[in-house]
């Protein structure tokens, strides 16, 4: 610690160019946060999605499916339950404050998604109420509702009989739930509040949500069910949410590879711009360093002190680009639901501002460590 102010006083011994370093470390561990978040957050969500919940949508086409199939789909064998769903994507007051709604059947929903913990009374008010909706406690503090607000739903998909977007729909319960695969950050509605009220498609859903009874048997029971619609009208294509989730990450690329990629670029024009202003850093100061080893300094104790000094540069810049990173994770999760592990993210964080610190640090103090006295008080 009795060092402190020698470190101190080396890296802001040019404070101009130290700041703008500095802002420049920062930003790449604000950037390295904000995208390895993203990407641990998508990875997470498909990670909670269970293996025994499977989606059937259209093999052929982007048309709805006929809800007269659900009853077929309920006598494969190894189906535990099984219930249309409609995206009911709509915003509320303005255009960018995305609401995502979905309508289900409630008699069902508790037994298609086995990680709520919605209680039954809240199911049998949604059930009593036609316009009735239940939130997730997430959504509900995002947006202020409680119970029996009114909320008026603009559908971006959904257009009512009237001709309006607008759908009025009742709080009647606030939901907390910790598991889900689908609906633990949603808004719930009855689906035939929407199926009798839009102006097309009726009788038909965009999915059916499929509960199994063994996720061993997933494969199995899924070409059970396309099976059943071979051929006809509206052949189906169903798969695990797990599945789902993967496949839809392939089609728009590996994106861990890709912010790896744009992680690693960043860190290593970074590294050149520390190194330079180390190595210009003791350039400067050489018959400083002289002075210091005429005073007693070892040459090892030298190499420590320009390391202490990157090392020092590097932790703190990255203290606060992390910092800033996870103060935005918290407004991630508000807006699209991801949960985002902060403490790994800050481990692999701060060892690369070690190993940046280090990589950077060493030439300029080996530089220091093998200083001539004389060489270096005679200019040379």
């Amino acid at each position: 610690m009795k060092f402190l102010p020698l470190i101190w006083a080396g890296i802001w011994r040019k404070p101009g160019r130290a700041v703008l370093t500095l802002l420049s470390v920062v930003n790449a561990f604000l950037l390295f946060g904000v995208l390895q978040g993203f990407a641990s957050g998508l990875n997470h969500a498909v990670a909670e999605t269970h293996a025994d919940v499977l989606i059937s949508l259209s093999r052929i086409s982007t048309e709805p499916l006929p809800v007269g199939q659900i009853a077929q789909i309920r006598m494969v064998q190894g189906v535990r339950a099984a219930m249309p769903m409609v995206p009911f994507i709509s915003t509320y007051r303005t255009p960018t404050s995305i609401v995502p709604a979905d309508a289900v059947d409630a008699s069902q929903i508790l037994a298609v998604d086995p990680g709520l913990t919605i209680p039954p009374s809240m199911i049998a008010a949604l059930q009593r109420d036609r316009t009735g909706a239940i939130v997730s406690r997430l959504l509900a503090s995002r947006f202020g509702w409680k119970v029996g607000d009114r909320v008026p739903l603009q559908a971006l998909t959904v257009t009512n009989r009237d001709g309006s977007p607008t759908w009025p729909v009742d709080i009647v319960g606030i939901f907390s739930s910790s598991g889900g695969t689908l609906f633990k950050n949603a808004m719930l509605i009855n689906f035939d509040y929407v199926d009798q009220g839009r102006t097309n498609n009726a009788g038909t859903a965009p999915l059916f949500v499929i509960r199994i009874d063994d996720p061993n048997h997933a494969g199995q029971v899924a070409a059970s069910i396309d099976k059943l619609f071979v051929n006809s009208a509206h052949e189906t294509k169903t798969a695990t949410v797990r599945q789902i989730a993967q496949n839809n990450l392939k089609q728009i690329g590996d994106i861990g590879l890709v912010i790896n990629a744009i992680v690693a670029a960043v860190f290593f024009a970074l590294l050149f711009s520390v190194g330079a202003l180390m190595m210009q850093s003791v350039r400067e100061r050489t018959p400083e360093l002289a002075v210091l080893k005429t005073l007693g300094f070892t040459d090892r104790g030298l190499m420590g002190l320009i390391l202490a000094e990157s090392l020092t540069f590097c932790l703190v810049s990255a203290a606060i680009g992390l910092g800033l990173a996870a103060m935005l994770f918290p407004v991630a999760r508000q807006l699209i639901g991801f949960n985002i592990q902060a403490g790994p993210l800050m481990l692999v964080g701060f060892a690369l501002a070690v190993a940046l610190a280090l990589i950077s640090g060493l030439p300029p103090a080996i530089r220091a460590m093998r200083l001539q006295v004389v060489d270096a008080l005679a200019g040379r």
